[in-house]
């Protein structure tokens, strides 16, 4: 188990939604010239012949781009851990140009990883699924989807259509998170650096980890209750009374309107995160009957060369491995 922290966590990844009402430096609308460049990379390699996911970095230059990109690059690392580029006209591009872009820019981020065992490199985020089926993703559907942290150093949402009504995501600083067990609820704290089981859809096998973890001066955070309950359910060990009252008072916190930013993202914003650092969630949603009108986010997981260091018992995954591999 790695050495549980006992002084609050400071640093600009510990925030409070409450503190960024008139903060907005993590949100950067995107020039003329920026977008000008985007544009002329997704043309050469439309001009080649090429699709996503068949392209690489150099085929979607945007390498003028790079100084601000390594900005956001490092401030989801040792910033605030999330940021929010606004502006890409989406309404003047076709789903295949959204895909290339997303992807090209991810390419020059870090490296795009595997979202299931499909090997799919962009997740459609839509209300397609049927909820009344267990193997449907809650992403899938227009319910509640609680506060999680996804299986990637950094995640990245596009929004491409709004909902008609609701669909508010959310962010919560695992740092401030940390500091409200510690200050109010320290009994529980021991409980999240033991390793618990979280199954994860598509695996076979639970993968145990704590859901905090203190390293080489950071801290990390995993956490998805419903994973975390189902990890037990097929360990054939149920949770405890002590670990139930832990994660009621854990969600407690991250349910806090003080603690939470919410934010409605409009088309054409891209919003990065750390998952190690930020946990987020979506409120439920009344969505359009046609379907081309119906919400639609492109999610992007990224592995970074940037990451932080990882304690042995708090096991980085990024993303599944592509189909076929050993």
């Amino acid at each position: 188990m790695s050495l549980i922290l006992k002084e609050k966590v400071t640093g600009p990844a510990v925030w409070r939604g409450v503190e960024l009402a008139d903060d907005q430096s993590w949100l950067h609308p995107l020039s003329d010239e920026t977008l000008t460049v985007i544009d002329q990379a997704l043309a050469q390699v439309k001009a080649r012949g090429l699709t996503f996911p068949h392209f690489t970095r150099d085929d979607f230059p945007i390498h003028a781009l790079q100084p601000e990109l390594q900005r956001y690059v490092q401030a989801l690392e040792d910033g605030k851990g999330f940021l929010l580029l606004r502006g890409l006209p989406v309404a003047a591009y076709s789903d295949a140009d959204i895909n290339i872009i997303n992807y090209g820019i991810g390419l020059h981020m870090g490296t795009p990883v595997c979202q299931n065992l499909k090997g799919d490199l962009l997740g459609m985020v839509e209300n397609v699924g049927d909820l009344s089926k267990p193997e449907t993703r809650v992403y899938e559907t227009n319910a509640y989807l609680p506060y999680h942290t996804d299986l990637s150093d950094v995640f990245g949402l596009m929004c491409v259509r709004p909902a008609l009504a609701g669909g508010l995501t959310s962010l919560v600083s695992s740092g401030a998170v940390y500091n409200e067990i510690l200050t109010h609820h320290p009994e529980y704290l021991g409980l999240f650096y033991r390793p618990m089981y979280y199954a994860h859809l598509g695996q076979d096998s639970s993968n145990k980890a704590p859901v905090f973890s203190y390293h080489a001066g950071k801290l990390s955070c995993r956490y998805l209750r419903q994973y975390i309950e189902l990890g037990a359910e097929l360990q054939k060990r149920p949770l405890s009374r002590v670990e139930v009252e832990a994660l009621d008072v854990f969600d407690s916190i991250i349910h806090d309107e003080q603690i939470r930013l919410d934010m409605m993202l409009a088309p054409g914003d891209m919003l990065f995160a750390n998952n190690y650092a930020v946990m987020h969630s979506r409120t439920a949603f009344e969505d359009y009957v046609e379907l081309e009108k119906r919400r639609k986010l492109v999610r992007l997981w990224l592995k970074m060369d940037n990451a932080r260091s990882l304690a042995p018992d708090f096991p980085g995954q990024n993303g599944f491995p592509p189909p076929g591999a050993q």
